[in-house]
């Protein structure tokens, strides 16, 4: 399912998007499938896969050390986009590859985006590629049919956000605070009035889903509540699968997570 059918599915359904962020060969590349499968079959309904890079400079501690993981375990941008195809011939749900632009720099556009089309990823987001750098990455992406999700930030204006919008699809990642990426346990209060100040500018063209700091339920509930159409949950994800003594382990505690996060998200009024 693309993500432009799931959006409409879970807005008919009067539910938000569980979006659900891991690191593609974390903690190593044979088991990343299971986890995905622990995700998809308790609520997640999009999978956002990390492709392992040396400088994630958008990244908190936690999603450095997942990096770090995957690429100790011999995790390669091949093997991310290979694991891709894996999940996706098991599992009816939409990929999104996360990646820093220097990876496919050096693959190239036009090989990258074969490759990732060949291995039925829905859309890519690059976070340091700003739409004014992103004229032939975003024809080319258009070219073989993938989704070009881009991020807006708290500081972003107006005018850029229209601009950002332009070259979007998919979803906008919506940036929930000044920062990296890292759970928080509360909420900022900013963060639902960023989502409340681009919302006029975004709805009925392109749905926003907010990520950085989300880990809990409340986060969820006073997100979507606000008018959001999806949360995005990474780096709570990646400290379970560090600090699990087991395979089985990790498992069940993503399992158990991930049916709590998609419980909150069904309150969209």
């Amino acid at each position: 399912m693309s993500l432009e059918k799931t959006f409409k599915k879970l807005k008919e359904e009067r539910e938000g998007a569980l979006i659900s962020y891991i690191m593609g060969g974390d903690p190593r590349p044979d088991l990343t499938p299971k986890i995905a499968r622990a995700l998809v079959e308790n609520g997640t309904d999009i999978l956002e896969l990390g492709m392992p890079f040396s400088d994630p400079i958008a990244d908190g501690p936690t999603i450095q050390e997942a990096n770090q993981r995957a690429l100790s375990s011999g995790t390669t941008p091949r093997i991310v986009l290979d694991l891709a195809n894996e999940i996706k011939d098991e599992l009816d749900i939409p990929i999104v590859i996360l990646t820093y632009y220097n990876p496919i720099f050096r693959m190239g556009l036009k090989k990258f985006f074969d490759i990732a089309k060949t291995n039925k990823v829905d859309g890519v987001i690059v976070p340091d590629l700003p739409v004014e750098e992103a004229q032939d990455y975003k024809l080319i992406a258009d070219m073989h049919g993938l989704d070009t999700i881009f991020l807006s930030s708290p500081s972003t204006s107006i005018d850029r956000l229209e601009k950002i919008i332009k070259y979007t699809s998919g979803f906008l990642y919506l940036i929930s605070l000044f920062g990296v990426t890292g759970a928080r346990k509360e909420l900022q209060q900013s963060t639902i009035q960023i989502v409340k100040k681009i919302l006029p500018y975004t709805k009925g063209k392109i749905p926003i889903a907010v990520g950085f700091g989300i880990s809990q339920s409340h986060h969820i509930h006073s997100i979507i509540e606000a008018g959001a159409d999806g949360v995005i949950v990474g780096s709570a994800f990646v400290e379970i699968i560090k600090r699990s003594s087991s395979v089985n382990s990790m498992l069940n505690k993503i399992k158990k997570y991930t049916s709590e996060l998609k419980r909150a998200t069904m309150q969209k009024v």
